[in-house]
Parts: structure tokens; sequence; C-alpha cells
């Protein structure tokens, strides 16, 4: 490998003495788990988001596995859900014992083609799916307001994974800006807090919602389906219930005082990201395909995508050169686990067609602009360009 005076991951988390010392107040405090500072950072996302309410778990995968629960999924159920995703986006109805269908993407957006949604649906008997799982990819958000007109004709919910999009927004056709994970349009957004994801508590999730019956659902099966709401004078202060199987999905006070310190910076992190996206729009116009955006939207950018004809050849020249890209994704449709299984499957062009190009650059908030001018030198150094 050539020396050089760069090593740029693709992500990367930033800690600064705010966030030290906000872990360090409770590690000293009564309580590292089960404390005051969860419920004060699922207020503090709620408000965040727009959401009414809001709640942490471990990881976003658990959130995930919580939200198809709540959402009644079981074995023999359906979902629909985009095959360029983290695995995690289609398991959770695996781990239900439910089956997953993929329809294609948007070759420009990157994101679930409510049009193959549309088509896989009507290919069916009314009732044969039962939810759809659509992903702000990159930080893009998808306009749920389209969703949830389908989802309404067909009584199917709606679960939002905004991993990637704390942050964005989309304008509907009202032209009201709606957050991602605002809950408006959607039964329950997930966020994952891994590091380098825009707010970083090591692991981490959260779930947003507008339905107290869904909040109350996700906070019992969080926490082993226990609860203590039935206590009555006649009982201790060491009663309580178990009135379903539940897990332990708990995130830590630790984490959470951590959550809160990343949240707060997060307005600023998010425009740094789009200033970042805009140094590489200008220089690849014309030369380099990146994901669209629609006019009124705002991308949250966790990646900054593009597509080449040679990506194997530009993975190993920014490798050479310290620049750590990465590939988001390979089609879950195409893996063994997925591929082993007996559920039909319909031809994803689109999708197959933006792996074979698809890599993401570096982006992340304390990217330099010498690092930026960098990366972009080597990636039109290596196309041609």
């Amino acid at each position: 490998m050539l020396k050089t005076k760069f090593s740029i991951p693709y992500g990367r988390q930033s800690i600064d003495q705010t966030d030290i010392d906000a872990v360090t107040e409770v590690l000293y405090a009564d309580f590292l788990t089960q404390g005051p500072k969860v419920k004060e950072f699922e207020d503090a996302f709620a408000k965040y988001v727009g959401s009414k309410y809001a709640v942490a778990v471990n990881n976003a995968t658990s959130g995930l596995h919580l939200s198809v629960l709540a959402m009644g999924l079981m074995k023999g159920d359906r979902i629909i859900t985009t095959p360029i995703t983290f695995a995690s986006t289609a398991n959770c109805a695996r781990f239900v014992d439910a089956d997953v269908y993929f329809a294609d993407i948007d070759p420009d957006t990157y994101l679930l083609d409510i049009n193959s949604v549309k088509k896989l649906i009507e290919s069916k008997p009314k009732g044969f799916f039962k939810g759809i799982i659509p992903v702000d990819f990159a930080g893009l958000p998808v306009d749920l307001e389209e969703y949830i007109a389908l989802c309404d004709e067909y009584d199917l919910f709606l679960i939002e994974d905004a991993c990637h999009a704390p942050g964005g927004y989309f304008t509907d056709s009202k032209n009201n800006i709606q957050n991602c994970g605002n809950g408006n349009y959607a039964d329950i957004a997930v966020f994952s807090f891994h590091p380098v994801k825009h707010i970083a508590c090591g692991e981490g999730g959260m779930l947003t919602t507008n339905s107290e019956k869904t909040y109350k659902k996700l906070l019992s099966l969080r926490t082993h389906g226990i609860t203590k709401e039935n206590m009555s004078e006649n009982h201790g202060g060491w009663f309580y219930e178990m009135q379903e199987l539940g897990f332990n999905y708990r995130l830590t006070d630790m984490q959470c005082a951590l959550g809160i310190t990343q949240l707060a910076k997060n307005k600023a992190g998010v425009e740094r990201r789009n200033e970042i996206a805009n140094k590489y729009k200008c220089a690849f116009e014309g030369k380099v395909k990146f994901q669209s955006l629609k006019d009124g939207d705002l991308n949250a950018h966790h990646l900054f995508v593009i597509e080449v004809k040679n990506r194997k050849d530009l993975y190993d020249h920014l490798r050479e050169n310290g620049i750590y890209a990465q590939i988001h994704y390979i089609p879950l449709h195409t893996l063994p686990y997925y591929k082993s299984l007996s559920v039909e499957q319909i031809e994803l062009p689109n999708a197959e067609a933006y792996y074979s190009g698809c890599i993401s650059l570096p982006m992340f908030p304390t990217l330099t602009d010498e690092e930026i001018e960098f990366v972009v030198e080597k990636v039109l150094e290596n196309v041609g360009i």
C-alpha cells in the first residue's frame, strides 16, 4: 500500500468533552441502567423528531424486532421491504417466522420503489401481506405519505426504518415538512445509534410512535413483558406482573447520557453532512452518478453513494490511498440465507444494477475540506475524468 498522509474511513463517531463529562457524571451517580437518563433521552428524542412517544432500546435490530411484534406480525405472515438495506430490516420478520418479499428500488433515489411494491401487492389476493418496511436509505427520506395511502388501502402496517436518517425530512402534498420518525405517516419508526451513525451511543436504538397503545406495548416487550401497572394498596413495592413474553432490550443510563449530548449536536452534524454532500455533488455533477434528491426534502446523509463502472478498481485504488470506502449493500435477496428460503422471488434488476457499481465515500461531520478534496481527486483520477 502506498504511504499517504490520510487515513479516512467511510464513517466515524465524533466524541468531545461534553460527551465524556456526561458519561462520567452517570458513572458517579446511583443508576448505571434503568435510571432517569433513559426517560430524559427518550423525551429529548421525541421532541427532536416531533413524535408523541419514544422508546430507547439496546440496538436498532432489537427495535425492529419489537416493532413487528407490536404490529402483531407472526408465523405465516408476510412483509415487503427493500433488498438494499442491512440484513436486520428483513431479519426482524424472520425472527417471528414471517416471510419476507423484496420489491425493487428506484434507480435514481435508491429507495424502495412504490410502483414495484404496488405491483407485488396486486399480484396477490388482498390480505396476503401484513406490512411494509421502507428504508430511508443513506439518509434520504421515503415519501411516507404515498406509502400510508397504499397501506390504508390494503390494511397493512407501516414501519419506517429511519436508521440512516435522524434529522432528515420530506415535504408532503400539503407542503408540510415531515421529519423522519415523527409518526404522522408510519406506525413506528426505528433509529440506530451505532458509532458510524449520526448519534453514537456505542450501540443503541430508538423507536418512535404517535400511538399510546403501541407505545405501551413496546415498553412491555422491551422489559420481559413485566409491568407494575396493576399494583394496588394490598401489594408491596416489590409487586410486578409478567403479562407476556418479552425481552431484555434496554439501553443503559451511560449510553443514554451519551445519546443526549450527541443528539444536541445532530442539527449541526446534519448541516455539515449536507455541506460535504454538496461539495461531492459539485465535483461529480455530469461525471459520476449519485443519489438524487427531490426538491423540498432533506437528506440526512448517513452515506454518500456513487455508482461507477469499475467499482472494484475504484475500491482498491481508494484503499491504496488511505480512503476506506465501503459498499452498501449486497442485495438481501442474493444472500445465501434468503436464497435458501422457499419464498418466490420476482426480478429485481434495479437493485442488482445498483449493487454492481455502488460505493460509499467518506461521510461524517469531522471530515475536513482537505480530506474531501483528496477523496474527489482520487475518485476522478480512477474513473478517468
